[in-house]
């Protein structure tokens, strides 16, 4: 009979990989172990009664846990979207027409009507729509109505509120 401990060689052109049933054994189990209680905290999970459900007045609640690779991608994400507001409210500066003084402010008031934007604006992003909704969101422009159509809405004025930052 075979001794199940044994050291077993894998050759390969690259590596030479050594190990055992038992260390197999122990780094399966370690994996299972660790999957186990990760799945504790999943709200999808079917194991119900093992999880500490939050409530939505509680600190945590419809956040990823910290540490995590979603917070971190959430972070990233953010990054990104605020990138792309800033760059289309320089663009509106670029493109736009001054007017008044701003309502006290030193800076003038810049507008551009949603067509021509929409034509500059393209070539770097088709996301302009959702980028104008997050800059709006944030009262860095202003525009009537809640969406923005190519076309027909070509005519609306876009005002830059403020700069981003």
């Amino acid at each position: 009979m075979e001794n199940n401990d044994a050291p077993v060689e894998f050759n390969d052109d690259r590596t030479v990989c050594v190990t055992s049933v038992k260390g197999l054994k122990e780094n399966w189990q370690r994996w299972s172990n660790e999957h186990q209680e990760y799945q504790k905290h999943n709200p999808f999970s079917n194991d119900r009664g093992a999880m500490v459900r939050l409530q939505r007045d509680q600190d945590g609640y419809g956040r990823p846990l910290e540490g995590s690779l979603t917070e971190q991608r959430g972070q990233d994400a953010h990054v990104h979207i605020s990138r792309e507001v800033e760059e289309l409210c320089q663009v509106i500066r670029d493109i736009g027409e001054s007017c008044g003084d701003g309502g006290g402010e030193k800076r003038p008031v810049v507008t551009v009507e949603f067509g021509k934007l929409f034509e500059h604006y393209v070539n770097i992003s088709n996301k302009v729509v959702g980028i104008l909704l997050r800059a709006r969101k944030q009262g860095l422009v202003s525009f009537e109505g809640e969406m923005l159509w190519q076309g027909q809405d070509d005519r609306v004025l876009i005002t830059l509120l403020q700069s981003p930052g």
